[in-house]
């Protein structure tokens, strides 16, 4: 256990001076935990137990420095993008930002190409000198004509056709869900743009930057509150029943918190090769993809991701994996079906708030956790307003 574990958990066994208990009991210290924890220590003012099975803070986006000095993302790469300057503004009262814009290239056919597919990744594959104007044209020549989009394999041949769709998509897919996109629901690649412009950047979001000290520091100063007490390396089944507490927040696994009770819900899980190399840099962009070579999808070298200057370098080899923490959610219509039988036991809990992807069964973004995490809070502040001015039993205004 690493000197800040320490610290949070000598602290979280101290209670808030005068007052027994906790108002709530926040389980996980990601993203949807801590947005939480902050805003009901600081808006609020109740008193937050924060638990965390892992040795840190952070959850996924947690980062670190490796043994060679250079700050690396232990669960694969984190790049923060929004549209929304409410969630930028909000994240930004606990970090400085980095400006970067993230870029990925695909090996395809013996090129590294842009990735999403663009103007240029066209005209290099294929030795062509489209324009923009023209590449609207070419893109409807070679798409696949269908009525409606069922399926990954839908959306993708009907935007680009099916030999763009072999080259750059169906490989990676089939490596990273192990499910052909045939068998996949069509939100798993529509989230993927076509541009017909030179536009390299992967995502278009309007705010598009870095924490300039890292996640953790960020997290460190969200939880950093006198009524936010954080317990890591614990399981919260092990304190539920001792330290006392009013309401839950839960971010873990939705049905691992009723015990399986209808059966495990699918994720794919992910398994991290960290490797740091003797040189400045590995690569010409912060991620490389490998659809249909090798058993892992991309490399990642995080000096592009982070702006660190070192004179080493480390890079990640992502593998999916079936087994293992989960990562993403599998989409398919039998697992939308199982994890609404637990989300209607949840809407039948009163004192036990679910967010996050893990608690209700989504793939989100980073800005989407947090967004979601803001809209539950205003939910909660409502609501303890309305309990505020309820008055209670024996109170005097009863008593008149």
């Amino acid at each position: 256990m690493d000197k800040t574990s320490e610290n949070f958990n000598t602290a979280a066994l101290q209670t808030i001076p005068g007052r027994s208990g906790f108002d709530y009991l926040v389980v996980g210290a990601g993203f949807a935990g801590s947005v939480l924890a902050e805003r009901l220590a600081n808006v609020l003012g109740l008193r937050v137990l924060v638990v965390d099975k892992r040795p840190h803070i952070g959850g996924n986006a947690f980062d670190r420095h490796d043994d060679a000095g250079v700050l690396i993302h232990p669960y694969g790469p984190h790049i923060f993008h929004t549209n929304s300057a409410e969630i930028f503004e909000y994240l930004g009262a606990f970090t400085r930002w980095r400006p970067y814009q993230h870029r990925v290239l695909a090996s395809v056919d013996g090129q590294l190409l842009p990735m999403p597919i663009n103007l240029d990744t066209v005209n290099r594959l294929y030795g062509l000198s489209l324009t923009a104007f023209e590449m609207d044209e070419w893109l409807a020549s070679v798409a696949e004509k269908k009525e409606h989009a069922k399926t990954s394999e839908d959306v993708v041949v009907m935007k680009v056709g099916r030999d763009l769709y072999n080259k750059f998509f169906r490989g990676y897919t089939r490596k990273q869900w192990g499910l052909d996109p045939s068998e996949l629901d069509a939100s798993v690649t529509a989230r993927v743009p076509t541009r017909t412009n030179r536009d390299d950047r992967y995502f278009a979001d309007t705010f598009q930057a870095m924490p300039a000290n890292g996640y953790t520091r960020m997290f460190e100063r969200m939880l950093r509150h006198p009524n936010i007490k954080v317990m890591l390396n614990t399981d919260y089944r092990e304190v539920v029943e001792v330290i006392p507490w009013q309401r839950m927040i839960y971010t873990g696994p939705i049905d691992e918190f009723f015990n399986h009770r209808y059966g495990r819900l699918p994720y794919r899980s992910l398994e991290f090769d960290h490797v740091n190399l003797p040189q400045e840099r590995f690569q010409d962009v912060g991620t490389v993809n490998y659809p249909n070579d090798y058993a892992y999808t991309r490399i990642t070298e995080f000096k592009h991701i982070t702006g660190q200057r070192h004179p080493t370098t480390s890079i990640v080899y992502e593998y999916p994996r079936a087994e293992g923490d989960p990562y993403y959610p599998v989409p398919r219509p039998e697992n939308a079906a199982l994890y609404q039988r637990y989300q209607a036991e949840a809407e039948r809990l009163s004192d036990v708030t679910f967010v996050g992807r893990l608690a209700t069964y989504r793939y989100y973004n980073m800005d989407q956790v947090v967004g979601q995490a803001l809209a539950a809070f205003k939910r909660i502040a409502k609501a303890h307003e309305a309990r505020a001015q309820t008055p209670r039993v024996g109170s005097p205004a009863l008593a008149d």
